[in-house]
């Protein structure tokens, strides 16, 4: 999908397994199974404006007490290799990722292996280890994540975003070259095992149509979630073939399911000038959840429904929660998500934000 628009060191190098030591805060509110997480990737850039958060009484609040107050008990970051800027780079996510543990969040990592979006359309090697061989992708692969898994610590980590049509395109490309897809994705799979026993592993496939044939291509691949987008705008408008698809996953593959990203607007206006993703009532699921506060809670509360419902369903990623209009009102440059957000245009919060208590 589209979405608003420093890592610097060669990977083919061999790098230190050595953890930094990480104070994290007591979390035994994140110790239930069921994750309830929002990505909320765009908030260090987001803060240096300063915005200012309001709780769901109106009242001023930090922005991730306001989160945690509600129940999110894991925060989605993604991951791009040396992107232009130091947004979601490896220094920002690794600060930011710190500052997440030390309050008791769990961390969910997104690696792109890119270095900009990267989606069933967009899978672009990174400036850096483009021109190697296929050898040495692999290697690229494997220290890259053995250095993310060694530094940060994440509690999930993506093996890629949305990778319907495979990874490191052209090598990767599942159509093209489905055993050498396979084989980049192992690499990310042993670096991880190598460093972590702890971290959960995700594969991820944006939508419902499909799933299966991917899932089965990388049966064999030693995995432990099946990740899931569903955005009605694109994935259809059948929360009932949701959850039928998240059941049969789960029951052919062994696996716990989790939607990965999904979101839902409170209102069809906007608060900048930056064209909005969903805009319009043919893109909702209509009369059951129309555009407005009740109907992005009504959405929300029946996404956790179906993840409580199924046998293996472990829970699921509100995706673009801090999206706000930050840079302005007349800025045609910036959220493109302010309508979906989980905090309405004055940043105060939307009563969606109850449903991810999970008790």
């Amino acid at each position: 999908m589209n979405r608003i628009i420093q890592f610097v060191l060669p990977f083919l190098v061999v790098i230190s397994c050595a953890k930094d030591e990480v104070h994290v805060a007591d979390t035994s509110y994140t110790d239930s199974k069921i994750i309830a997480a929002v990505d909320i990737s765009s908030y260090p850039e987001i803060s240096e404006s300063n915005p200012i958060f309001y709780d769901l009484e109106g009242k001023e609040s930090n922005f991730l007490d306001i989160l945690k107050s509600n129940g999110v008990n894991t925060i989605r970051l993604r991951l791009w290799v040396n992107p232009e800027g130091e947004h979601s780079g490896f220094n920002e996510v690794k600060t930011f990722s710190r500052t997440l543990k030390t309050q008791g969040f769990k961390t969910w990592l997104t690696l792109h292996y890119s270095d900009t979006w990267a989606d069933p359309t967009h899978q672009e090697i990174p400036m850096q280890w483009q021109g190697l061989d296929f050898s040495g992708i692999k290697d690229s692969v494997f220290n890259y994540t053995k250095r993310v898994v060694t530094e940060l610590q994440p509690d999930y980590i993506q093996i890629g975003n949305e990778i319907n049509s495979g990874l490191l395109h052209p090598y990767g490309d599942i159509s093209m070259n489905p055993d050498n897809f396979k084989m980049l994705v192992n690499e990310g799979i042993t670096a991880v095992r190598a460093v972590s026993e702890e971290t959960k592993i995700i594969l991820h496939f944006a939508g419902i149509e499909g799933s299966d044939w991917f899932f089965n291509q990388v049966h064999t691949l030693d995995y432990d979630i099946i990740g899931l987008s569903y955005y009605p705008l694109w994935h259809g408008k059948s929360l009932n073939d949701l959850q039928t698809t998240i059941q049969s996953l789960g029951n052919t593959y062994s696996k716990d399911v989790l939607i990965a990203e999904t979101a839902y607007p409170f209102t069809l206006d906007w608060d900048d000038w930056t064209d909005n993703i969903v805009g319009s009532n043919d893109q909702l699921i209509l009369p059951d959840y129309p555009a407005t506060r009740e109907g992005q809670q009504n959405f929300i509360a029946q996404i956790r429904t179906i993840m409580n419902q199924v046998e293996n369903g472990l829970g699921f990623c509100y995706w673009g929660a801090e999206l706000i209009s930050w840079k302005g009102s007349e800025s045609t440059e910036a959220s493109p998500w302010e309508n979906q957000a989980l905090f309405d245009f004055d940043n105060k919060a939307l009563p969606a934000i109850h449903e991810f208590n999970t008790e």
